[in-house]
């Protein structure tokens, strides 16, 4: 499946005309978004959920939850903390305790015996910032300004133990910037044939070779992560991207496109 949106970021200008950063942020941006995902190898069901809901200041939020281990099982996990996360956040409750929330939320609901891995990206119109939260192990990777940089701070999945909490970092709203955002079947993939994807490596090479949408980056690291499980995925695999860039269009329109594989009878 992979999802593809364009939201028109306003310049500051738009906000107040007189600001001084004017000059500086008279590049007008789109928030381009895409995901990939497929599930575990003779797997049906991916046992990760993506949802995308506006915010009530302005701008967007993305939930991805990997739920514990994978297939049906899993895919009720994750489908659980997902809904419950964006409600929150469309409800405007801030990120970071949209994800404590989530937390009690699951922990309460399974007393404790189920886990899920849950990352909240959000473009937040108000603050200016993008917002990043994470309960996963796996590392997000931002490019700005300031070159490719791995955010790996240690955290924890929701759902087990009491008092857990996301980790956050905020970027600024600035032009070409990139975050990339996966689950643990992206991380994990080739481990069981030859060895580990060095995914810091095939980002930079993909974005050195010109790929010019979130969505074209999202479908790279996808297909590269399912050839080296030798095209059987040994996990779920999901892959989101968000990049900041020039904005194309002059219609100011908002587009979504969905691509979602229906099997046979």
């Amino acid at each position: 499946m992979r999802r593809i949106q364009a939201f028109r970021v306003p310049r500051i200008a738009d906000y107040n005309s007189g600001n001084m950063q004017e000059q500086l942020d008279s590049i007008e941006l789109e928030l381009q978004v895409g995901v990939a995902k497929v599930s575990k190898y003779a797997t049906r069901e991916s046992g990760d959920t993506l949802e995308v809901t506006e915010r009530p200041q302005g701008g967007l939020s993305m939930v991805l939850a990997d739920g514990q281990r994978s297939g049906r099982a899993a895919k009720i996990i994750s489908a659980l903390v997902a809904r419950k996360a964006i409600a929150l956040l469309a409800e405007g409750v801030r990120d970071g305790a949209a994800a404590r929330a989530t937390h009690d939320y699951l922990r309460t609901h399974r007393q404790g015996q189920v886990s899920a891995e849950l990352s909240i990206v959000s473009l937040d119109l108000a603050t200016r910032t993008i917002v990043i939260s994470r309960n996963s192990h796996c590392p997000v990777f931002i490019l700005s300004q300031e070159g490719l940089r791995v955010w790996d701070e240690p955290s924890e999945p929701i759902g087990i133990h009491a008092g857990i909490k996301p980790v956050i970092t905020e970027l600024p709203v600035a032009a070409n910037t990139w975050v990339i955002v996966f689950t643990d079947g992206v991380l994990e993939a080739g481990q069981r044939f030859a060895g580990s994807f060095d995914i810091k490596t095939w980002v930079t090479k993909c974005l050195g070779r010109g790929e010019k949408s979130a969505a074209a980056l999202a479908d790279a690291l996808l297909a590269r992560a399912i050839e080296l499980d030798q095209n059987r995925p040994r996990d779920d695999m999901s892959v989101l991207v968000l990049a900041l860039l020039p904005i194309e269009s002059t219609d100011n329109a908002r587009r979504l496109t969905v691509r979602f594989p229906v099997p046979p009878i």
